[in-house]
């Protein structure tokens, strides 16, 4: 089995220079039959196999180093740290234990690139149609009445400045690679070249130039969708400039006020309607609507591939001796595995699944991130409604409520300040989805903000729905005793018995 580069080259030798299958074997040397399997065939799936990049990397040492790194290179050569001080300083300040002969390498690995990233070249970028930028934003949104940071994920076209955004929780590779594959398909095509900076999602290292070490899941999506990458320079933004202003443009005209999110698909469909009607403007440079620079940027995409690329990744984890596994920082309990039993780890950009060996699907929920959310201060906010009553309906937090809580708000002009301190108070025992439940019976939402306190304090107090069990016979269920039965039985003589 080839390597995700060869499989790479081979499909590019196929589609870009459009060689025979004879002239690609006889250019790479690989077999005939493997070149037609690979030039012609679907790109395989990820294996279970994963790679370690070691614990420069995974541990979090070679950051250490590189400040130290960079931090010496102010400084006269005399006084610099030689390889066997840093390695000595890692032992006993950062319990490292590894080898010397370990951070002597990432030394000799790394040194050249710092030089190379403190000599910066700007040059003036040419951009042709059908070439793109991709990069994450981060954004913020309100959701079940809460704070909630998300990414952007955004593909701008230098060519026409036309822009399209889609929302994602996290900026993993699963996060980044499924975000790619929907916004090629709202472009309706796939760029000829696609300019990147060296996300972590999609590059495991930066060599010299604009040599880079791919991950195999990111070569394996190049792959099926068959688009050119040219990579950033390490701290050069400015070579991708455009789709850095546009994620501050799509920041301060979509974010500012934080838009309200059902669930990813609304936010998603409402993302790309705003995208849409933005083109409607002219280019900034060029004078012409945004709408008619993109038909030439799209004349020059290429085609979707007939087939979907599913996007997850696959991991092994064991269940400990207290029958959890941990994904993302989590842990999770698996009733259905066994105590140190090994599990095949499906990780997709939302969700991930436990299976079994024999492929049996025994666990499955939702990845961590897809839950968290902050809260919005609304004592602070409700404090400074409080002294300028008149100025609630036109706060940008207003539409953060539920529909109820605004119209008893206001629905009295003059009682504006009363109920927001009311509300304040509730806030200090209830939540608001509590408070709007209440509001929702009939002719509640006329009632004082101390009468609703009555009411939710006289909730809280009931008693338990009675337990559902399978136990007691159907006949037993919601049986009333009828105690005149026991009245004739105990004095006869009331019912015209004989005593």
């Amino acid at each position: 089995m080839l390597a995700m580069p060869e499989v790479n080259y081979i499909k590019h030798l196929r589609e870009n220079e459009d060689l025979s299958i004879n002239e690609i074997s006889r250019k790479t040397g690989c077999n005939w039959r493997t070149v037609k399997k690979y030039a012609d065939g679907e790109v395989s799936q990820e294996s279970l196999s994963s790679s370690k990049k070691g614990m420069m990397y995974d541990e979090g040492y070679g950051e250490i180093v590189d400040y130290w790194l960079e931090e010496d290179m102010k400084l006269k050569r005399k006084d610099r740290r030689t390889n066997k001080n840093m390695f000595e300083q890692l032992k006993r300040e950062h319990g490292f234990k590894g080898s010397y002969r370990t951070v002597c390498d990432y030394i000799q690995y790394r040194k050249p690139q710092m030089k190379e990233e403190k000599t910066t070249r700007y040059e003036r970028l040419d951009h042709p149609p059908g070439e793109a930028q991709v990069d994450f934003g981060n954004m913020t949104v309100v959701k079940d009445g809460a704070y909630k940071d998300i990414k952007a994920l955004i593909l701008s076209f230098p060519h026409s400045n036309a822009g399209f955004a889609y929302p994602l929780p996290a900026e993993n590779s699963e996060c980044f690679l499924e975000g790619l594959k929907q916004l090629f398909y709202q472009a309706g095509g796939v760029p000829t070249y696609l300019r990147i900076d060296n996300l972590a999602a999609a590059v495991i290292s930066i060599g010299k130039g604009e040599k880079r070490t791919y991950t195999d899941s990111f070569l394996r999506f190049q792959a099926h969708y068959n688009f050119e990458v040219q990579p950033c320079n390490p701290a050069s933004g400015h070579e991708k400039g455009n789709v850095e202003k546009k994620v501050d443009y799509t920041r301060n005209n979509l974010f500012t006020t934080h838009p309200i999110m059902e669930d990813f698909p609304q936010l998603t469909n409402w993302l790309q309607e705003e995208m849409t009607k933005d083109r409607n403007r002219p280019h900034y440079e060029k004078g012409v609507l945004i709408e008619e620079l993109w038909e030439e940027d799209k004349n020059q995409l290429k085609a979707l591939p007939v087939s979907n690329l599913p996007i997850y990744s696959i991991d092994s984890l064991k269940v400990n001796k207290y029958g959890e596994i941990e994904v993302d920082g989590e842990k999770f309990v698996i009733h259905k595995a066994r105590i140190k039993q090994v599990l095949i780890l499906k990780k997709e950009w939302n969700q991930f699944s436990c299976i079994t060996n024999d492929g049996e699907v025994i666990y499955q929920e939702f990845r961590a991130y897809m839950n968290k959310t902050r809260a919005i201060p609304w004592d602070d906010i409700l404090n400074d409604w409080e002294k300028k009553p008149r100025a609630v309906k036109y706060s940008r937090f207003y539409k953060y409520l539920s529909e109820k809580i605004q119209v008893y708000l206001i629905m009295k002009p003059e009682e504006i300040k009363k109920r927001v301190k009311g509300l304040r108070k509730l806030l200090e025992k209830y939540a608001l989805d509590e408070i709007d439940e209440v509001l929702g019976a009939e002719g509640r939402i006329e009632r004082e903000p101390h009468e609703l306190g009555y009411i939710l304090e006289a909730k809280a107090a009931t008693y338990p729905e009675k337990i559902r069990e399978a136990h007691t016979p159907g006949v037993l269920l919601d049986y009333e005793i009828d105690l005149n039965t026991y009245d004739k039985k105990l004095c006869p003589s009331l019912e015209g018995g004989i005593s």
